[in-house]
């Protein structure tokens, strides 16, 4: 029999918490060191989970990438999740829409024979699948950045996963 897959979420966050629209702030202070990470955690995994959001952006993007080292290919033919409630169709090679329950499709994932699955962005998909328990590991990539054009919201709580 085999291990359960291991589902991981991964995030680049902002010194104050910030993960929403990563490409608005996030590639100026991208390095060798984070390129290396991605790298090595795509050819680790087999799956990729995504929420609406995170999808539409990477579809937009991901399907004209290439590069010698075969990222971008690795990125586009392995197979991708995506939770939507409005999404109908999804054009991007090989992803498959999560309909129904989502608690019982990621545990579903999980429990088939692969690599690990992992989240990339998608911060409101992360907070449904976190009181849920699916999530086994937190890959935070915490940028020492300030996004000063999001201040925190008064009265709110302060954590990881504000806007």
């Amino acid at each position: 029999m085999h291990s359960p897959r291991r589902l991981a979420a991964t995030v680049f966050v902002s010194l104050d918490g910030v993960v929403e629209s990563p490409e608005k702030w996030s590639f100026p202070y991208w390095n060798d060191e984070i390129g290396k990470f991605k790298f090595e955690e795509t050819f680790a995994s087999d799956a990729i989970l995504l929420g609406r959001v995170t999808y539409e952006g990477f579809a937009a993007a991901w399907p004209s990438r290439k590069d010698p080292d075969g990222f971008a290919d690795r990125f586009n033919t392995m197979p991708k999740y995506v939770a939507s409630r409005t999404l109908k169709t999804l054009a991007w090679n090989n992803s498959h829409l999560i309909e129904g329950d989502l608690a019982k499709a990621v545990s579903k994932l999980k429990r088939e024979p692969g690599q690990d699955i992992v989240i990339h962005g998608s911060p409101g998909l992360i907070r449904s699948l976190m009181p849920l328990d699916l999530i086994d590991e937190y890959r935070l990539l915490v940028y020492v950045y300030r996004r000063s054009d999001k201040p925190a919201k008064a009265g709110a709580a302060a954590t990881p996963w504000s806007g």
